[in-house]
């Protein structure tokens, strides 16, 4: 096989070069480098059957070590956004060195890659909390091989469900900074199931971040999404009541009403590429059976970030917090999901409608078309990382917010649905469900 480098030569001339020289690849240096030619030298190579390759970063060194790299195929995530926003990393390893970290929900798609970055940053200990204990295994296994079997890593199977087992973890270990990625995060499953993303969502945050604060940790981080603003389904909804909670017990500790110390951060982002249960690898999967590539509406959009990316700035986010705040990261440009399927599907050397046909299925429960802006600067404030900003968002008495835990327990765990949700928009007023069997309580609420 013949392999073109990627350089700046005009598009006429590497078409021509293509052809007389029978190139069967072009190799990039680097995602950067792809995602700069996507709609020119990528979208030519496409078209013409051309393989599309990257060298994925040499240089990349995890603890004296270099972790050799291999050329690969292109993937759609390479393609996707804009160039990553930059972070502090010494800050980061000096908020993460020497310290004791508990990450919730640990086995995750977030919680396995802050695991992972914050191995690299050398903590007294790492402790994996997590209900999936396969899942938790295989993550256990890759940081040991990583970083040595002599690694400070601990490992708990344990829901944050469970409140008197959550006590007794965090006593164990007495975290200095915890990490809560645990969740229920699939829109259509919750609004089915509101009951089960209460009981983890709602519940499984006021009984972890309760538990940091007794023990005296030092910082506990809520990883939270977009689809907590102006929330239209049931596990938005759940999430923007966990921010709720969080943040009225972080507030009521700096005014002295609740003892504690804990600083208190909540972290808003949007889709991340490639996350368990996302469009990527749900479209990968349909593509490689033939099709057809399933996409809910022509007009719905989604904004999407990298994993690790998404990971660096909650760290960093975490890091420059000097109180109760809420951060959002500037998540660049909205990608039309039907775009998506198209481009994923040339990437796979096929044609659209020829060979992989897209079929629109209509929106799913709580589903809406458009995604929430979060760092307009109309309802944020600024930082010191121009792509970070902290949320304006309407405070609440930690007294009212602990009620409202109680209560909605109370209920989740009777299985009264309707006051359950009744009771959520009510402590959420924003929360309008769309495509919901819910919208009669709005109706009610008129």
């Amino acid at each position: 096989s013949t392999l073109l480098a990627s350089s700046a030569a005009s598009d006429v001339y590497k078409r021509q070069l293509v052809g007389k020289r029978g190139i069967d690849a072009v190799l990039f240096s680097s995602p950067a480098a792809a995602r700069d030619e996507r709609e020119r030298l990528v979208k030519y190579c496409t078209e013409a059957g051309v393989r599309v390759l990257v060298a994925p970063p040499i240089d990349e060194v995890t603890d004296g070590r270099l972790m050799k790299q291999v050329v690969r195929e292109i993937r759609i995530e390479d393609l996707l956004g804009r160039p990553e926003i930059r972070i502090s990393l010494d800050e980061i390893r000096e908020g993460v060195r020497g310290r004791t970290i508990l990450v919730t929900g640990a086995a995750g798609s977030i919680g396995s890659e802050l695991c992972r970055q914050i191995a690299g940053y050398r903590p007294a200990r790492l402790v994996l909390l997590d209900i999936a204990e396969n899942t938790t295994y295989e993550l256990q296994n890759d940081l040991l091989h990583r970083y040595g079997h002599d690694f400070p890593l601990s490992i708990e199977i344990a829901s944050v469900r469970d409140r008197e087992r959550l006590d007794q973890i965090f006593e164990k270990y007495r975290p200095q900074v915890v990490f809560h990625a645990a969740a229920h995060k699939h829109v259509p499953l919750m609004e089915a199931c509101p009951c089960e993303a209460v009981k983890n969502n709602v519940l499984g945050t006021y009984n972890t971040a309760s538990a940091a604060s007794r023990c005296g940790a030092e910082k506990f981080v809520l990883i939270s999404t977009d689809k907590a603003v102006n929330p239209t389904n049931i596990m938005g909804c759940t999430k923007r009541l966990a921010e709720i909670y969080v943040q009225s017990l972080g507030l009521a500790i700096e005014a002295g009403k609740v003892k504690g110390k804990t600083k208190f951060v909540t972290t808003r982002f949007g889709n991340v590429l490639g996350s368990n249960g996302s469009v990527i690898p749900r479209f990968r999967e349909q593509i490689a059976k033939g099709g057809p590539v399933t996409v809910t509406h022509p007009d719905i959009t989604r904004f999407f970030m990298t994993i690790p990316e998404a990971c660096r700035l909650v760290m960093e986010a975490a890091t420059m917090s000097t109180g109760t705040q809420i951060f959002v990261f500037d998540m660049g440009k909205s990608v039309k999901i039907a775009h998506l399927a198209r481009r994923m599907i040339e990437l796979a050397g096929l044609e659209v409608d020829k060979d992989i046909k897209i079929e629109y299925t209509g929106l799913r429960p709580g589903e809406k078309l458009y995604e929430e802006v979060l760092s307009n600067t109309e309802n944020t404030l600024p930082t010191s990382h121009d792509r970070i900003r902290i949320a304006k968002v309407r405070e609440y008495d930690y007294a009212d917010a602990l009620k409202g835990a109680q209560e909605l327990e109370e209920l989740c765990r009777a299985v009264v649905i309707p006051d359950m949700v009744r009771l959520m928009k009510k402590i959420v007023p924003e929360f309008k469900s769309k495509n919901s069997r819910f919208e009669e309580f709005d109706k009610e609420t008129k």
